[in-house]
């Protein structure tokens, strides 16, 4: 919808362009269930599409922009359950994978010291391909942050798929720039993912082979790789040929299929489902990453295949039908237009939406001019095929081999998990919610903060000294077999007794008794309680006896108990 304030500019110029006989699509209003699944979180930086290579350069962060517009032009925010603005990577995260001294030169160098910078510039292969410009630093952490955020997000569960289109730069090195990649991105998630994840499938369709993401992994058995792209020996960057498998542990764990000019849809689908059918079948990944690299698309300004947008999302939704979690990151690709047109019409796949074929309204109308405003133009049919179905069919017989030493996922019982990058960060700031998704979403949001104050109680913090933390001390029976507590000695004073003396629980007249009567040890059925003489007659010798009698009964029972005798008390008796 475009509102009347809209429709013209200060300089009396349309807005829009008029169509005319070319209609435009309305965007969708309906918005998703939120229990609906799978779970879309959509990642966009504020500002990502705002950075520039260089005049000539072919890579354009602005596709970022033109992508973003038409999303929302189609309404597919309505369809997408989360949209994320993520914070950048910090320098700790980067180095996780790339040298220290990299990534200082990389937070460092700026257009205006690179003169004195000129011998590391060489040393880190920011030269032709990898110029240096403006805040590029920022631009690398922003793509870089985002692809960390969907990772976190795939492991703690509150998502099914992550999308992430600024990310996908997979050329670049532990320790130098390569091919328009300064950080890789993708190596970052992929560390990420398996701290929860014991194996991770790398699905690759830029034009250009994954040689970045294939060395850091290529002597490991829980990352597989498997890259479809242009391969020649001379075209960039020279690498994937079709007998690279990885090493040591990683000895078949890394696919290559080298294809060449041309190819058409019919052949890349059929080399592409038929690989990847069979890689999930034998390698049984618990979360896949795929770079969409738009470079493989026909009419691109350095690619020279022959794929339509169509074929091209059709590859996404077959990774996608595998329900499996999915991190879906940009790449390569250098028509701006097709591009997000591409990436648009896979989100629009990814979510579950279909769109139709006339492009939104947006206010980049003239980049789809020559193409009267259409979703799919038509990109096949202009570069010859090279590609014969018997050479196809070698490259098929051959992922298949080496597929039979796999011999069943692998075991990581014994393996190595990558360390917690988030875990690093000391100075990082997270909230409550953030805290209890880490430890797992099952009662993530669902903790309460404040304290239950009784009646008349008043809590001073830490400051409070008056806390009911200590527990009454309690006296056990005599014949218990468990350690008695020592029961403190009550201050006794001398004077006349009322009635018999018994011991250590004889007490004046008055006096409470907090110890409940037990039996004694020498008399079961006599109480020990605070009683009162009973009327004896004076004068008798053997009832002062019988009571002596008693007392060393008394004595001798604490004694076997581990209670301490008691002080003895004067009583004054008359005979």
């Amino acid at each position: 919808m475009v509102r009347a304030s809209q429709a013209t500019t200060f300089s009396a110029s349309a807005y829009f362009d008029d169509r005319g006989p070319h209609g435009t699509a309305q965007p969708i209003t309906e918005r998703v269930n939120p229990h609906s699944r799978p779970i879309v979180s959509y990642f966009f930086q504020k500002g990502v599409g705002e950075f520039h290579y260089g005049e000539r350069h072919p890579m354009k962060p602005h596709r970022l922009t033109l992508t973003n517009a038409l999303v929302m032009g189609y309404g597919l925010d309505k369809q997408i359950h989360h949209i994320y603005n993520p914070r950048p990577a910090t320098q700790v995260e980067l180095e996780m994978y790339h040298d220290h001294d990299y990534v200082e030169f990389l937070s460092r160098v700026t257009p205006n010291n690179q003169n004195e910078m000129r011998h590391l510039i060489d040393t880190f292969n920011c030269v032709e391909d990898c110029p240096i410009f403006a805040e590029m630093y920022d631009f690398c952490r922003m793509y870089a942050g985002a692809s960390l955020a969907g990772a976190r997000k795939l492991c703690s569960g509150t998502c099914d798929t992550a999308i992430n289109w600024s990310g996908g730069l997979h050329h670049a090195k532990r320790g130098e720039a390569s091919g328009f990649c300064y950080v890789n991105d993708i190596v970052l998630a992929i560390l990420e993912l398996l701290r929860y994840h014991p194996r991770v499938l790398y699905i690759d369709i830029d034009i250009h082979h994954g040689d970045g993401v294939e060395l850091a992994f290529y002597h490991s058995n829980r990352v597989m790789t498997v890259s479809f792209h242009k391969y020649t020996g001379e075209f960039f960057p020279g690498t994937g040929k079709l007998d690279d498998n990885g090493a040591n542990l990683g000895k078949h764990f890394c696919l290559n299929v080298p294809l060449q000019d041309g190819i058409d849809d019919e052949m890349y689908l059929t080399v592409f489902k038929t690989v990847i059918e069979d890689t999930v079948t034998a390698f049984r990944p618990t979360a896949i990453v795929l770079q969409c690299g738009a470079d493989s698309l026909g009419c691109d300004r350095l690619g020279a295949f022959n794929l339509s947008i169509a074929a091209h999302g059709e590859c996404v939704n077959f990774v996608r039908k595998f329900n499996v979690p999915l991190l879906v990151l940009g790449g390569g690709g250098y028509t701006i237009k097709n591009v997000s047109r591409c990436w648009t019409y896979e989100t629009a796949v990814l979510v579950g939406a279909e769109i139709p074929d006339e492009l939104p309204a947006t206010v980049y109308d003239p980049f789809f001019r020559d193409s009267q405003w259409k979703l799919h133009p038509p990109l096949t049919g202009r570069v010859e095929n090279q590609n014969s179905p018997a050479s196809l069919q070698k490259i098929t017989i051959s992922i298949r081999n080496k597929l039979r030493y796999l011999q069943g996922a692998p075991s990581v019982a014994m393996q190595e998990i990558p360390p917690d990058l988030e875990g690093l960060l000391a100075d990082e700031d997270k909230n409550q919610e953030e805290r209890d998704e880490e430890r797992g979403t099952g009662f993530a949001g669902e903790s309460r903060g404040d304290r239950c104050i009784s009646r008349h109680e008043y809590f001073e913090g830490d400051n409070d000294v008056d806390q009911d933390d200590c527990l009454p001390l309690t006296v056990p029976k005599r014949n218990s077999t468990s350690s008695s507590v020592r029961k403190p000695r009550s201050k006794r004073t001398r004077g006349r007794g009322r009635g018999r003396a018994s011991g250590a629980h004889g007490r004046e007249d008055g006096e409470e008794v907090d110890e409940p009567g037990g039996p004694s040890s020498a008399k079961p059925g006599k109480t020990r309680g605070r009683i009162r003489s009973r009327a004896k007659p004076r004068g008798r010798v053997a009832e002062r006896d019988k009571d002596a009698e008693d007392m060393d009964a008394d004595v001798g029972g604490e004694l076997e108990s581990g209670f301490e005798p008691a002080t003895p008390v004067d009583v004054d008796i008359d005979i």
